[in-house]
């Protein structure tokens, strides 16, 4: 049996999961370190990781998975990689990290790039970035050149992190057009580098790697790769995609009209286009999707962000007298539509870039203490962080979205009834469930290089379908109460 290999590299850690070639089914996932990879941060605001412990992290995850599942390194016959966005990884010419990476979630840069959003102008970064600089990679590097000027002297590429990693294996630095555009390197406009955004910066054009296709033979795994991985020498890389396109990808979610959604602690939803819009680019950010090719219809992924969402769910488990989400769906489903009154703004997990970067918090109103109980907590929850999503969809819409299917993890969000049957039957949309994780999909695009989309699509139907939530015809009550959770939402947001 033959098998490809995808790697999703996060900031918690790094997953590793093996599908069979020929039928794209998942034979096992394996995380490395077990306990969570840590972060420095020097001061507020900062995230930074040593690039080194990936790669330390993934050479263990491939020996772990070779020995739980058999498997000897010819069997593997190719590598797909996820990795988290927006990062910065700089090399010297001999390949080394100059410095820590600074990854997603590190805000230093805020101020680089909205300076920049400014003196560029907002239609010509709407127009041609399809996003203002702000916090990523781009303005990260403008950061080192102001503030380490002797490391950024040094740099012979800057790299995203799966970039970094995929050099690690072959000894070829190469990057994608979708890989540019999520640290707002590429020029929609002209279909090309953002040469604009470069010369604003000052930053060097060679420090740029060569642009390689997603799908196809980025490179292969060279004698020290092996060596260190414990692949065979010429192991073709074959894909690599950003966390949140791999997971629209993962979802089969291609085509203008299908969205991927996923509610862990923050929420996603993320919609392909083939529209350059940019109308909400302070509030949604634009990306050449995995599909995206130069000099054809665009195909655009259109990600918003919901910081509030299933860390609003986690914080009632472990602060209400309940033992399970199971028990607080149970509770939950007890409570008419609308929680009797009761509305929960779940927005506490820090500013909220579709709220404009506000940081309104968690707020719990119309509590009454005689009549109100966990209970209408629990279903005021749900309800709260699914008009949340059903919020964002309308911020997407508003921008030429144009829903025709929703594809959504099985996690804890959408494993509850209320919760999805809340979303699919406000937005009138079925809601499609896959199991299903990031590492998988990036195993099974090493595929799409043969560029057989339609098995790739059946591969995930036949494997991973879960159930479907179709919209309810009476959408009235669930109507009301949205409207008036908008209403407490409104009167937060214009105080």
């Amino acid at each position: 049996m033959n098998y490809y290999l995808g790697l999703d590299i996060g900031s918690s850690s790094i997953k590793a999961a093996l599908v069979e070639v020929d039928s794209g089914k998942s034979i096992g996932v394996i995380q490395e370190p077990k306990e969570e990879m840590g972060m420095f941060a020097q001061k507020n605001g900062w995230a930074e990781q040593e690039p080194l412990d990936w790669w330390l992290h993934i050479c263990n995850a491939i020996k772990s998975l070779k020995k739980q599942y058999n498997v000897n390194k010819t069997q593997i016959k190719g590598i797909g990689i996820s990795y988290q966005m927006h990062g910065l990884v700089l090399i010297d010419k001999d390949g080394n990290p100059l410095r820590r990476s600074i990854i997603w979630c590190d805000s230093r840069a805020v101020a680089i790039g909205n300076q920049a959003f400014s003196e560029i102008g907002e239609d010509k970064c709407s127009s041609q970035l399809l996003n203002s600089p702000a916090n990523f990679t781009a303005s990260k590097l403008k950061w080192v050149k102001e503030n380490e000027p002797d490391i950024y002297k040094q740099i012979y590429k800057f790299m995203l992190p799966g970039d970094f990693v995929a050099y690690k294996f072959s000894n070829t630095i190469n990057t994608t057009i979708s890989g540019l555009s999520e640290g707002i390197f590429w020029d929609f406009k002209n279909d090309t580098i953002a040469d604009f955004l470069l010369e604003h910066y000052g930053i060097d054009k060679n420090l740029v790697p060569d642009i390689v296709d997603t799908f196809g033979k980025q490179s292969s795994v060279d004698e020290k790769g092996a060596a260190e991985s414990g692949l065979e020498v010429g192991t073709p890389i074959f894909y690599r995609a950003g966390d949140q396109p791999n997971n629209a990808l993962s979802l089969n979610v291609f085509n203008p009209g299908e969205v991927a959604a996923t509610g862990g602690t923050s929420g996603v939803v993320y919609a392909v286009t083939e529209s350059l819009s940019a109308k909400e680019s302070s509030r949604v950010n634009n990306f050449a999707h995995v599909n995206y090719t130069k000099g054809a219809a665009a195909r655009i992924g259109k990600l918003l962000c919901i910081n509030g969402a299933g860390i609003q769910y986690r914080w009632l488990l472990n602060n209400l007298a309940v033992s399970s989400y199971e028990e607080m769906n149970n509770l939950a489903s007890d409570i008419a539509i609308g929680s009797d009154g009761v509305c929960l703004i779940p927005f506490g997990n820090g500013a909220e870039r579709m709220l404009n970067n506000k940081e309104i918090g968690t707020r719990i109103v119309n509590l009454n203490l005689n009549n109100h109980h966990k209970g209408h907590m629990c279903r005021a929850a749900l309800e709260g962080i699914a008009f949340s999503f059903v919020y964002g969809m309308e911020i997407l819409k508003s921008d030429g979205i144009k829903p025709s299917v929703i594809r959504a993890g099985n996690d804890n969000l959408f494993r509850s009834e209320i919760f999805a049957n809340t979303v699919a039957t406000l937005i009138e949309q079925e809601i499609e469930i896959y199991n299903t994780t990031g590492a998988i999909g990036a195993a099974r695009a090493a595929n799409l290089h043969k560029g057989d989309f339609e098995s790739f699509s059946k591969t995930i139907m036949d494997n991973d379908h879960v159930m479907t939530f179709m919209p309810f015809k009476d959408k009235k009550p669930y109507l009301e109460a949205y409207n008036n959770w908008k209403k407490e939402l409104e009167l937060i947001l214009n105080k």
